[in-house]
């Protein structure tokens, strides 16, 4: 024993004589503040940091760790007491030797610490002879807790034809274990579906492409991420997530003709605007990369037109100019197709573009006669003698069987009382002189109708002036009246 111990021993039992009952806390209190300066000299706690492992379960308490002061002589006149969160409860302590016991299965999840005071009381005086002290008691996680995939299940979207190592997609794992504490929270992703298309990196979890896709031939993948704590080490729990995995579609297809060779038919009767047939060029893309114009080549762009259809993407063929079956009966025209919109990268496979062969046979029509003039201007002189030829009109079937032709006047009476046409040949004649002071010009409409198909009907307009001739003679006023000046000389007007 040295000094310090001998004087430490000799002030207490000098402290236990001198108090009385009545006395003894006031006396062992002024002992105790005389003396703290020496006591303190070698007063300390003494622990290791102190864990309890969480999910534990036994029907005894489980040992923590122990707390000692250092003037604790093994004698049993210390008494070591715990208060703070848990105690009592959760944690109880031997009072004797200051062992921790935990009493009640603990989550590091709802709850990782826990902190506590302890102190050292003397049996014999219950004074203190260390002052409080707080510590902490952590909780040490187990691997308790699967991971989670949160934001799952994922639809991600990559252009077809990326090049390997593209990224499409990171997904993320998460898991409620302790990530400082060994590997319970480590994760390590792997690919349970989708090779060899897509891999994964094992500690990113980024997806990525493992060979270069073609949407024409798939257009959708299914992939299964695993999430696996850790580090996928034996007794590690493990989840999965689905990954949808568009591609979006672009311009590497051109558009092609479904056939080589079209037939189509036009009446010559056809206005112009007519429809006369479609095209159509499939594009095995979508959308504006499958977006295509049509266009016709050569002569027969000044006949013949052709516009798309945005919404079908066929190409319509359409009458620019009327036809007619007697001069020309047959079209060769060539169509072309382009894509809207190209995408450079893909120049190198070829043209984006096609052609093809559209023939178009002119249909002949039950055509109405044509008159050899739009219209006629005739003249006779005035007081002609009735029957007397004033012109003729002509007009022929245009059909190829020429059917012979009919015509009339279709004016009113007083016009058929002054002229008359022969209905076979179009032969004007007067059926009345005229009088060129009553009227100088006679306007009339002459039909020309098929004897085959009386619906089949053309007019034309004569205009027919009747020129002057002498046959009146000069009429004086019934009376002139005048006046004369009184003074007027000889040979004045």
């Amino acid at each position: 024993m040295n000094f310090s111990e001998l004087l430490s021993l000799t002030l207490l039992l000098v402290q236990l004589w001198l108090c009385s009952p009545s006395t003894q806390n006031c006396l062992a209190q002024n002992t105790y503040q005389s003396f703290t300066a020496v006591r303190r000299v070698k007063r300390g706690w003494v622990w290791e940091p102190l864990f309890a492992t969480e999910e534990q379960t036994s029907v005894v308490p489980v040992y923590v760790g122990q707390l000692q002061s250092n003037l604790d002589t093994q004698d049993g006149n210390l008494k070591y007491t715990l208060t703070g969160e848990g105690a009592g409860s959760i944690f109880i302590i031997d009072e004797n030797n200051g062992k921790i016991y935990v009493t009640q299965k603990l989550d590091r999840e709802k709850k990782p610490f826990y902190t506590l005071r302890a102190q050292a009381i003397n049996r014999s005086t219950q004074l203190p002879v260390e002052l409080e002290s707080e510590f902490i008691i952590k909780v040490r996680d187990v691997n308790d807790h699967e991971p989670q995939f949160l934001d799952g299940p994922y639809v991600a979207t990559v252009p077809e034809m990326s090049p390997e190592g593209t990224s499409v997609i990171q997904v993320t794992a998460t898991d409620d274990d302790d990530p400082s504490y060994g590997n319970s929270a480590r994760l390590l992703y792997s690919l349970i579906q989708g090779q060899p298309y897509f891999s994964v990196e094992p500690k990113t979890g980024v997806i990525r492409m493992a060979s270069q896709m073609d949407r024409e031939t798939k257009d959708q993948y299914l992939v299964i991420i695993q999430a696996k704590d850790m580090v996928g080490q034996a007794g590690a729990f493990s989840t999965t997530a689905t990954v949808t995995i568009n591609l979006s579609d672009i311009n590497d297809n051109p558009p092609k003709f479904q056939q080589r060779l079209y037939y189509m038919s036009v009446s010559e009767e056809a206005p112009v605007g007519t429809t006369i047939g479609k095209v159509f060029a499939e594009d095995s893309d979508i959308g504006e990369n499958a977006a295509m114009n049509y266009s016709i080549e050569g002569d027969s762009s000044d006949v013949f037109d052709i516009i798309t259809n945005n919404e079908t993407q066929e190409g319509i063929i359409l009458l620019k100019k009327t036809v007619d079956y007697e001069s020309k009966r047959r079209y060769s025209i060539g169509a072309k197709v382009v894509n809207r919109y190209i995408d450079d990268r893909f120049l190198k496979e070829g043209p984006f573009e096609d052609k093809t062969i559209v023939k178009i046979n002119v249909e002949d029509a039950d055509e109405p006669p044509v008159f050899t003039m739009e219209n006629y201007v005739m003249e006779i002189a005035e007081g002609a003698m009735s029957g007397s030829l004033v012109g003729v009109v002509t007009a022929r079937d245009p059909d190829d069987d020429d059917s012979p032709v009919r015509y009339s006047i279709v004016h009113g009476m007083y016009l058929k009382r002054l002229f008359s046409i022969n209905e076979h040949n179009g032969t004007i004649i007067t059926t009345k002189p005229l009088d060129r002071e009553v009227a100088s010009w006679h306007n009339i409409t002459i039909t020309a109708t098929e004897t085959r198909n009386a619906e089949k009907i053309s007019e034309t307009n004569v205009y027919i002036q009747v020129l002057d001739i002498n046959d009146h003679a000069p009429v004086f006023p019934k009376y002139y009246e005048t006046f004369v000046c009184e003074n007027a000389v000889s040979g004045q007007v």
